[in-house]
Order: C-alpha cells, then sequence, then structure tokens
C-alpha cells in the first residue's frame, strides 16, 4: 500500500506498507487510521527541515554578524589612531596659538598703558585673534574673530598674527593702507587654502603724548587745542582702523563711550582691496581713561534661559570696576561670563583685552 504525504498541497514523500502475511489487513478504519498519520508525518518531516534550514541561516547569520563585528572592530581602532592623531594635531595648534599670543611680561613693560588680555578658544583650538606688538616706541594693537573656529579657523588666526607682524616690522606706518595690505595677504591665502573663512579685524595704533605744546602742534589742530592737553598733561592717542565689535571707551570721570567699527573696515579675506571701506577713528586718552575690546564670545555668551550677557551688562560690570587695574577689570568680566553663563555649554571663543593709560 503506498500512501502519498501532502503538505498544504505539495508533495513531501511516499507512505509505502507491505504486508504478505494477511490478507484483507488493509480495511477501511486502518485505511483512515494510515491517512491520518501520513499527514502528521508529512507535517513532522516538514517541521524537521524548516527546523535544518534554520539552524542552518543561523549559522549563516551568525558567521555573517561575526564578520561584520571584525570589520567594526577594525574600524574602530583606525578612528582611534585617527582620533589620537587629530587630537595630538589640536594640541600642538592649540599650544602654538597659546605661544604667540602677548605674555604678561611683554605687556608689563609698555610704559604709558596698563594692559591685560584674556583668551579662551571654546574649542580645542579658537578663531580668535588677538596681539599687542611693540615697534620704534608705538604700539600695535589688533583683535578679530574669524568666521567658526576649529583646525581651520585657528591656522587663519595665525596667518594674521603673522603677517601683522611682519608688516609691522617692515615699518608700513599708515594705518589704512597697513590693513588693506593685510586684507590682500589674508585673501591670497584663503583662495590657496579654498575655505571661505574670513574675519572681523580692528587695529588700533596708540602713542604717548608727551607733555608740552611742541608735542601737541604735531598731533594736529584739533588735537592740540584739547583742554586737558592745553594744561600739559599728556596722555595718548589710539588710531582705530578696522570693522570689529563695539570699542568701548572708558573715562576717568565715569563716562562711556561706544565707539562703532562698522563703518571703519569690511570683513578683511572676501576682497582683494577693501581701501575704500577703510577709515580712521582716533580716540584720546587722559590719565585714568581707558579702552575694552572684546570679542562676541562675551557679548553673547547665553546661559541655561538662552538669556544674552549683551554689552550693555559688560559695561556695568567694567564700570563698577574701572578704578581697579586692568588685571583686576579683566578678572572681574571673566568671573561675571562664567557666572552667567552657568552650566551651559561654551559655543564661541572668549577673547577681552582691557588697556588703562597710565
Amino acid at each position: 500500500l503506498c500512501f502519498p504525504m501532502m503538505y498544504k498541497n505539495q508533495l513531501t514523500g511516499l507512505f509505502y506498507l507491505e504486508n504478505n502475511q494477511t490478507t484483507g489487513a488493509f480495511t477501511a478504519e486502518r485505511l483512515a487510521v494510515l491517512t491520518l498519520l501520513s499527514t502528521q508525518i508529512a507535517i513532522s518531516l516538514e517541521n524537521a527541515q524548516y527546523a535544518n534550514h534554520l539552524e542552518e541561516k543561523v549559522k549563516q547569520r551568525t558567521a555573517q554578524l561575526a564578520e561584520a563585528n571584525e570589520e567594526i572592530t577594525a574600524l574602530n581602532e583606525m578612528l582611534k589612531e585617527d582620533n589620537l592623531r587629530m587630537g595630538a594635531e589640536l594640541d600642538v595648534a592649540k599650544q602654538l596659538q597659546q605661544m604667540v599670543l602677548p605674555a604678561d611680561s611683554e605687556l608689563t613693560e609698555i610704559a604709558n598703558l596698563d594692559i591685560a588680555g584674556f583668551m579662551e578658544p571654546a574649542d580645542e583650538v579658537g578663531g580668535d585673534y588677538y596681539d599687542v606688538l611693540v615697534h620704534e616706541g608705538r604700539v600695535k594693537i589688533g583683535i578679530g574673530d574669524v568666521t567658526g573656529h576649529g583646525l581651520e579657523s585657528g591656522v587663519l588666526m595665525l596667518m594674521v598674527q603673522t603677517a601683522v607682524r611682519a608688516l609691522l616690522d617692515s615699518g608700513l606706518s599708515d594705518a589704512t593702507q597697513f590693513l588693506n595690505t593685510l586684507n590682500h595677504t589674508i585673501c591670497n591665502n584663503t583662495r590657496r587654502m579654498k575655505t571661505d573663512k574670513n574675519l572681523t579685524l580692528s587695529l588700533l595704533d596708540y602713542q604717548a603724548l608727551p607733555p608740552g605744546p611742541a608735542s601737541l602742534q604735531q598731533q594736529g589742530e584739533e588735537i592740540a587745542r584739547h583742554p586737558f592737553l592745553q594744561k600739559g598733561g599728556g596722555g595718548g592717542i589710539l588710531k582705530v582702523t578696522g570693522q570689529h565689535e563695539e570699542v568701548l571707551v572708558f573715562r576717568a570721570g565715569g563716562c562711556v563711550e561706544r565707539i562703532d567699527t562698522f563703518d571703519l573696515g569690511f570683513m578683511v579675506g572676501i576682497e582683494d582691496d577693501i581701501s575704500d571701506f577703510l577709515s580712521v577713528k582716533e580716540i584720546l586718552l587722559q590719565p585714568g581713561d581707558g579702552v575694552v575690546l572684546y570679542t562676541d564670545g562675551i557679548t553673547e555668551a547665553r546661559n541655561l534661559e538662552g538669556e544674552l550677557y549683551e554689552v550693555d551688562k559688560l559695561c556695568a560690570v567694567i564700570s563698577r570696576h574701572w578704578q581697579l587695574s586692568a588685571s583686576e577689570i579683566q578678572q572681574a568680566v571673566i568671573a561675571d561670563v562664567r557666572q552667567h553663563i552657568g552650566k551651559q555649554k561654551v559655543f564661541d571663543d572668549i577673547t577681552l583685552l582691557v588697556l588703562k593709560q597710565k
């Protein structure tokens, strides 16, 4: 007797029975039982085959996952090596940036000014720039902010610092020509780098004014007529050129002047020639007067509620501490900014420069 074993209308096998000893062994009742058994056997065979296939698939998938895991592990090791290398490169760049900042000993050697500077990058490498240089009795002060931050911005900042020093050593003294030449150099470099980075930059030239009518006449009629200088009080002159944040002027008597630099220049690194945009603003400093320069990392610092620090608060903090030294003023401002930020993540570099006329 031969029975087909069917499962889901598909033949999975044959059920064969043979009995030569007994006649009439395959009765109708037994055939019904055999039919039921053949169906169950077909289901069991199908399940066994499915289990075998599933086990094989599991083995294949396990092998594939093991291979993928090996690849991921290898990639992770490569990424770790790359991260270590990049971390080392960023650390070197950060050290270079810190090395080219003016040292405290350099600032204290400037006879007529009390100066304190501070810069803290948001990342390992910042895009803020400041410098104080002395050449043949004149003081050149610079502050700027490269777009973005990170290694590329840090490299551009170092280019600016190097170019300013080289131009100063070359003897170029005209303020607008100085900045226009610097801009042309940076434009050429950014094109080579294939980057769209640029920066705001203000340069300030300081010259001390010795007391006496003869020295006053050399500075121009308007300055010579100033009532303070006519009394022979000395002081100094700051000449500002270039577009950056507001220049904050604090007077010994308590007055605060905010000088907008928008009309004094143009973004550096965009156009080859910005001479038509450049102009100079002169600031007369009496003993006890001073200037504060900063980047937007201070005024745009946010607290956990998203509130900006803003220029008004900066001026208020400086005014409350203006009777102190430049270093103490700088420390008071930075402490207040940190208190404002709290536990909020710092997203931008923070730079502050305080100058007081002695």
